[in-house]
């Protein structure tokens, strides 16, 4: 197969070769790796080379081929954003489109043209091109073993070679894409090329409001897999209704020969608690594990079990080793119309958070997620919104250790095709009810709950964000309500089409709903809780008022809390010649048009993690209620 450049004009092409998503379970090949670090995995981070082009038409078109001269080429840190690094415009936009008033655009198969139409991003003037070169060898561990990549995230649309050979692509920005490099691998001298185009279809449902960049913003790994390996672990633990005995399941996926998996559960001090054997290849069940004394996980107390699986081959070879911590807990929604964890009433002390550093944009590290979470705990919140679209892959496990409540979010948004200049028109809405885009967001859906299903902190699934409703947002709730029946489904712009609110969210979500019409809501026989998805908005000198929503908490029980509106500024260091200082520039700063301006800044924080005074009235607020 060769790569093709129209796949960008077609919102039906988002994968291709790309491997399943699955969970997000560390292996190793001893438990003595746990603190030396998996000898299965080799990091490609640091210096590539790099070169671009501002336009599709201007990229070099072989630069893949192993014999290519990139002497001219520049070299750019992998992760990092394009834009960070000195190449194209960086832009922020809340609601609209980017090219919005220069280009005209529509989506695909919208306005009742069943067509696609040619070069809309790829023969287009305002789509830069990101092209990636990276040489490296094998390890001694990864020799004769199935080679995988790993993208952990890359905006917007990735094509990868290797050799010379077209080996995948992939869009969805904020979930991993992985592929199979195993037939054009060499022990020595590999050639991995990789394309990132702006823009594909995929912008239009990647509407966020934030700063608009490109490139490889994540972790690159290459990964060996033995010749029995753990490609997915499904972990089911269910307390039962007295809340102080429960189960287990856990079923696995074994990829290459059959082999025997030799599973232990101990408690948080170590003890021993439960082990079992099994032997095969595919889909491997363990039985049904009881447990008399369950440790509940709570934000009070977020204990967690530690799981551990051997992978031993037919000469009873050890191969590789899989930890996993996992917690019991409920979520239930019961006839009363509340929301219950572990018996008790859910009340929400949340708020939205964005990635961000601002020396990187959204190139965090994990001292930026450590310390977020630390501030969490410090001020009362207990529980995040990630707004909008999956986080990095440790954000989920420091939730879980730290006992804050997630509402996992799908990559989706679609803003700019529904709203315009404030007024709701959507005439040419995305997914909609849309067929050409269904396929597109159930991706988004399944790969959203494959990477993130083992987490106790998840107690939400959110469908995405501001994105109106319609079928297609209806399926992505069929598809989580059928793989997942131990957390809720949220979403918010139902609101929009009330003939579908039996078929799309468990809560009411609403925006920055006055008081007043929230008790106008729970005083008319209310169907669903009600959920601030987003409140507060803290722009400026902001979040007076904040008793009106707390005084809600003790009247109604329907009423659940929510998030505020967010947790840190978007803003970026630059250095100011005039000072000779870095000095934190906004939206607008960057000769951006358009642009929403200061809008970026609406977070508790200050871009460079210094708390607000707003933060004093969240510690206050929150704490009545933890």
């Amino acid at each position: 197969m060769q790569a093709n450049l129209q796949w960008l004009d077609d919102p039906e092409v988002f994968r291709v070769n790309q491997l399943p998503a699955h969970s997000d379970h560390h292996y190793y090949h001893d438990t003595a790796e746990f603190k030396t670090g998996s000898r299965f995995i080799k990091s490609l981070n640091g210096a590539w080379r790099f070169n671009f082009a501002k336009t599709p038409a201007e990229r070099p078109v072989d630069f893949y081929q192993p014999d290519f001269d990139a002497t001219d080429f520049d070299t750019i840190q992998v992760p990092g954003h394009i834009e960070l690094a000195g190449y194209g415009q960086i832009q922020y936009i809340n609601t609209l489109y980017p090219w919005e008033g220069k280009i005209y655009r529509r989506p695909p198969y919208t306005l009742n043209q069943d067509q696609l139409t040619p070069g809309l991003f790829s023969d287009a003037a305002d789509n830069t091109v990101g092209s990636y070169l990276k040489t490296f060898d094998l390890d001694d561990a990864f020799k004769g073993q199935r080679i995988i990549i790993q993208f952990q995230g890359v905006e917007e649309a990735l094509y990868v070679w290797l050799n010379g050979h077209f080996i995948g692509y992939a869009e969805d920005s904020f979930t991993p894409s992985e592929f199979d490099l195993t037939p054009y691998i060499q022990d020595q001298g590999n050639v991995l090329a990789v394309r990132v185009y702006k823009r594909s279809t995929a912008a239009f449902i990647e509407d966020q409001d934030m700063f608009r960049f490109s490139g490889i913003f994540r972790d690159v790994n290459i990964l060996a897999e033995p010749a029995s390996h753990i490609t997915d672990l499904d972990i089911r633990p269910v307390p039962n209704a007295n809340l102080k005995s429960g189960e287990l399941n856990i079923t696995t996926k074994v990829t290459g020969e059959p082999a025997t998996l030799a599973l232990t559960v101990k408690d948080h001090d170590g003890r021993v608690l439960t082990s079992q054997t099994q032997t095969g290849s595919g889909s491997v069940t363990f039985d049904t594990m009881l447990f008399d004394q369950l440790h509940l996980w709570s934000p009070q107390t977020p204990y967690l079990y530690q799981l551990t699986i051997e992978v031993y081959d037919v000469d009873h070879q050890l191969l590789e080793v899989v930890p996993y911590q996992f917690g019991f807990r409920t979520v239930e929604l019961r006839d009363d119309k509340v929301i219950y964890v572990n018996n008790k009433r859910l009340v929400i002390n949340g708020v939205n958070r964005h990635e961000w550093n601002a020396h990187t944009g959204r190139v965090i590290s994990m001292a930026d997620m450590r310390a977020d979470i630390q501030t969490m705990l410090a001020n009362n919140i207990n529980a995040d919104r990630t707004c909008h679209y999956p986080d990095q892959l440790p954000w989920y496990q420091l939730c879980d250790e730290a006992g804050i409540y997630l509402m996992a979010e799908n990559n989706l948004e679609s803003h700019g095709s529904w709203q315009k200049i404030g007024a709701i028109e959507p005439s040419y809405n995305v997914p909609g009810d849309n067929p050409h885009w269904l396929a597109a967001v159930i991706d988004r859906a399944r790969s959203n709950y494959e990477w993130f299903k083992n987490h106790p902190s998840i107690i939400f699934w959110s469908l995405g964000n501001e994105s109106y409703a319609g079928e297609d947002i209806a399926a992505m709730q069929a598809f989580y309500k059928e793989h997942d029946d131990s957390r809720l489904v949220h979403y918010e712009g139902v609101v929009h089409t009330p003939e579908l609110k039996d078929r799309i969210s468990d809560v009411e979500s609403r925006m920055y709903e006055k008081p007043q019409n929230i008790v106008a809501y729970l005083e008319d026989n209310p169907t669903k809780p009600f959920l601030d998805c987003e409140y507060m908005h803290d722009m400026g000198n902001s979040l007076g008022g904040m008793q009106s929503y707390n005084d809600l908490i003790d009247k109604y029980p329907m009423y659940q809390g929510g998030f505020i509106w967010d947790f840190i500024d978007q803003a970026l260091f630059v250095h100011d010649p005039i000072t000779d200082q870095d000095v934190l520039r906004y939206g607008g700063d960057f000769d951006e048009r358009h642009s929403d301006y200061e809008f970026s800044g609406d977070g508790l924080m200050f871009a460079d993690r210094t708390p607000k005074p707003a933060m004093q009235e969240v510690k206050y607020y929150y704490g009545l209620h933890k």
